[in-house]
């Protein structure tokens, strides 16, 4: 799309008066704060916005300079020009980029659940590799990854998995995960040799800070009794499992991998947090954009959206139509080229919304 000339002037001199205003010394310190989140958030747009007026000059230059009567002048204005249109062209695409709606949540840590879908003790395996494959891209990444709880099954992998991921822009890029993951592969345990179908559902959601959700105590019903299942000896002694229902919305959390009744309320209150503010984010979402919802980005968890084929060797994004035959690489946390395709056609998607 192209950008208007007045539209970069407005960027630009926005920029200018915010540093100007930080230049004085005189603001006070939150009017400060705000100024400089504003000057911090409008700088790479305003250079952005720069860097097309200059190679729109640059190309009014040489437009003028392939007029001379001077045939080598002439045909060096030519390829300059040439080259010129290429780099214009990439600029603006990424002033609009620049220019698009950001995503509030894109820079916050995530909390990624993983739940065993159809197919039995072969899910929570998969599930288990989902999981595994995620902590090796965050490891890839400097992100961390935090286990919040964890129902292991009993052929190994995971019934359900829930962890906290934090790190720059955790979110941005994790968020295109969300949806159900299939896998077809032969059992360890099928001794005819049959491929079987199974699928875990992954979902990607924003960690809520305390003060997007104000919860009132007199909405929790809170809970407390005797945890269950793995642990230690210790876990089954006290009543420190915690079950939190929140009144108003029927949500319910339950959290019993702590050995301290403290930590678990602590960390079923995270959970709680970070669902209702979801919750709150789609409902926004949904009343901005009516019932269109972006393919790439619905977060729609009953939508299947990839399916790993290991006799193949393949994975295969169904949003984009994409096939890589790289699925060792792929489970061994190299995500980069997948992920990467995700938000190039999610950009692709919303740059052909503000044309439209």
């Amino acid at each position: 799309m192209t950008i208007a000339p007045e539209r970069i002037a407005q960027i630009e001199a926005r920029r200018d008066e915010l540093a100007a205003q930080m230049a004085t010394g005189d603001l006070p310190g939150d009017r400060f704060v705000a100024v400089s989140k504003e000057y911090a958030e409008l700088e790479p747009v305003a250079a952005a916005a720069g860097e097309v007026r200059r190679l729109r000059a640059e190309s009014e230059s040489l437009t003028f300079m392939t007029q001379d009567a001077d045939d080598d002048l002439r045909a060096m204005a030519v390829e300059e020009l040439h080259a010129n249109r290429a780099q214009l062209e990439a600029a603006e695409r990424a002033l609009a980029l620049a220019l698009l709606p950001r995503d509030a949540a894109d820079e916050r840590a995530a909390m990624l659940e993983i739940r065993a879908g159809t197919g039995g003790d072969e899910a929570a395996l998969f599930a288990g590799d989902l999981f595994r494959m995620y902590q090796r891209y965050a490891d890839n990444r400097g992100w961390r990854v935090e286990l919040i709880s964890a129902s292991v099954s009993d052929a190994g992998g995971y019934k359900e998995v829930v962890a906290s991921v934090t790190g720059a822009g955790v979110f941005a890029r994790m968020k295109f995960e969300s949806g159900v993951h299939r896998v077809q592969r032969v059992p360890a345990t099928e001794s005819g040799g049959r491929i079987h179908t199974s699928a875990a559902t992954v979902a990607v959601l924003p960690e809520a800070e305390d003060v997007d959700v104000q919860i009132d105590d007199k909405d929790l019903r809170i809970d407390v009794y005797r945890s269950s299942g793995p642990g230690g000896q210790s876990v089954n002694t006290t009543d420190s499992a915690v079950r939190i229902t929140h009144l108003p919305t029927g949500l319910v959390v339950i959290q019993q991998d702590e050995k301290s009744q403290h930590k678990n309320k602590a960390k079923a209150l995270k959970v709680l947090r970070t669902r209702l503010y979801e919750a709150e984010r789609q409902r926004l979402a949904d009343e901005r954009a009516g019932t269109r919802r972006s393919m790439v980005g619905s977060g729609d968890r009953s939508e299947r959206i990839r399916t790993y084929n290991f006799p193949q060797g393949r994975v295969t994004d169904h949003r984009i139509n994409l096939t890589l035959h790289r699925l060792p690489e792929i489970l061994e946390g190299e995500m980069d080229e997948l992920i990467g395709a995700l938000i190039a056609q999610d950009e692709a998607e919303r740059l052909a919304t503000l044309d439209g």
